[in-house]
């Protein structure tokens, strides 16, 4: 507790700037990877964060100088080097783009090893840190990177906020965007340019090989949670800042871990939870809307048998046993007992001396599931053309389905009709009991 306190308290200088540094830039380049996310470019953002390394090493082979503006300007210009290899071979070739993306990236990236080979052996003492641009080494930053990130952070952002409208609809359909009379080339230039800022400055923390994480996880992990763009771009942001955060302070307490696969470490987790559990979108709310769609199921069934067997004997509160349904329509009986102890709890069924029976509430719901059956087999004999023969596995796999809005439009359509194509009444009371 006292070593959480003190990473806290940001008193440590070293601390502070690390902190702030990575929690920057996880933000800044989320913001911007949402569009390279939507575009489906998440690869693109790859080639560009391992294209920069040549770029760093020749900007330190031509000035001998390992100072952070000559470095990153070498990123930026080898990172945009990529980007048009990449938009020359696929445009003047039969390559495709994913073919042309993994070239670009491992010709650059082959340079970049080659000369940060040659770098080392040169013994130019200068040159001491260049190959953490490889891994990152986020301990590094000092006050002044982190003012630049600060600065570089607070670009894109100002940009991404102008150009929202437009970045929108470039992402989701750049032939509307050109419909509508925008510079498409113009805004695909400023954001394939922000992108590459955003990797040539992440690389001090993170590094070439772990920057596409970054700039991509984070949106992945935020678009889970809303179908909005101005709170993804939020969540994205939000979910980059947490992720620096929290491996900044792994790293703290453990001193001999690095902050930059931590932080990847810590946004994959993120995104892991977002897919695991996000309403709607996540695996735990799709298997759990999966199985009540297939408990409902088997529980309109259980009511359905119990409709036709009343129909058949004319007393519709008879106490079956569950040898009585199967015979009607067999289901395992562990499923029968689960789907019949549903209904109970929902009071639609009861269980007596004799057996299981529905309760009022039961025989109106029975009815109801019976009607949108004949009627659906009605629409489909009657609108569809298709024999009486035919229309029961359609109805059965369809009358689960059904809305109470599209209840009543069939119901208009067929004209409120009597019986189905077998000739057996569509039973339309709601509330009386046979």
């Amino acid at each position: 507790m006292r070593e959480l306190l003190e990473f806290l308290s940001l008193s440590n200088a070293n601390v502070r700037y690390v902190v702030l540094g990575v929690m920057l830039l996880g933000a800044s380049t989320a913001v911007v990877g949402t569009f390279t996310f939507l575009r489906k470019k998440s690869l693109v953002g790859d080639a560009v964060a391992h294209s920069v390394l040549p770029g760093i090493c020749l900007a330190f082979i031509f000035s001998q100088v390992r100072h952070p503006l000559v470095l990153l300007s070498g990123a930026f210009i080898s990172g945009w080097l990529s980007i048009l290899s990449i938009d020359f071979i696929t445009k003047q070739s039969r390559i495709k783009a994913d073919a042309a993306i993994a070239i670009v990236l491992t010709v650059f990236f082959g340079v970049g090893i080659m000369l940060l080979s040659y770098i080392q052996s040169t013994g130019n003492a200068a040159q001491s840190g260049i190959d953490h641009f490889l891994f990152g080494q986020a301990a590094a930053l000092v006050g002044n990177d982190v003012i630049m990130l600060a600065i570089v952070c607070a670009v894109l952002v100002v940009v991404v906020w102008l150009l929202f409208k437009e970045f929108s609809i470039l992402s989701f359909d750049a032939d509307y965007a050109q419909s509508l009379g925008l510079p498409v080339r113009s805004i695909e230039f400023v954001l394939s340019t922000l992108t590459v800022i955003a990797i040539a400055v992440g690389i001090q923390a993170v590094g070439v090989v772990l920057m596409a994480a970054m700039l991509i996880t984070p949106a992945a992990a935020a678009r889970y949670w809303t179908n909005r763009l101005s709170v993804m771009l939020l969540l994205a942001a939000m979910f980059g800042a947490l992720s620096g955060f929290f491996g900044s302070y792994i790293s703290y307490s453990a001193p001999k871990m690095p902050t930059g696969p931590w932080v990847i470490i810590a946004v994959t987790f993120i995104a892991f939870i977002s897919m695991t559990f996000a309403p709607e979108r996540g695996f735990f709310f799709k298997w759990l809307s999966k199985k009540r769609k297939v408990n409902t199921t088997m529980d309109e069934n259980i009511l359905k048998i119990f409709f036709h067997l009343g129909e058949k004997e004319g007393d519709a509160l008879t106490s079956r046993k569950i040898a009585q349904l199967q015979a009607r329509r067999y289901f395992e009986e562990s499923k029968m007992q689960a789907s019949l102890k549903r209904l109970c709890r929902d009071g639609k069924v009861e269980e007596d001396e004799h057996g299981w029976k529905l309760t009022k509430v039961g025989v109106i719901e029975s009815k109801r599931i019976a009607k949108l059956h004949r009627l659906w087999e009605m629409y489909m004999s009657k609108f569809l053309k298709i024999p009486a023969d035919h229309v029961h596995e359609g109805a059965e796999s369809l009358e689960h389905f059904f809305t109470p809005e599209l209840e009543e439009m069939l119901e208009q359509e067929l004209d409120f009709p009597e019986t189905d194509p077998h000739d057996k009444p569509i039973p339309y009371t709601k509330t009386s009991v046979s």
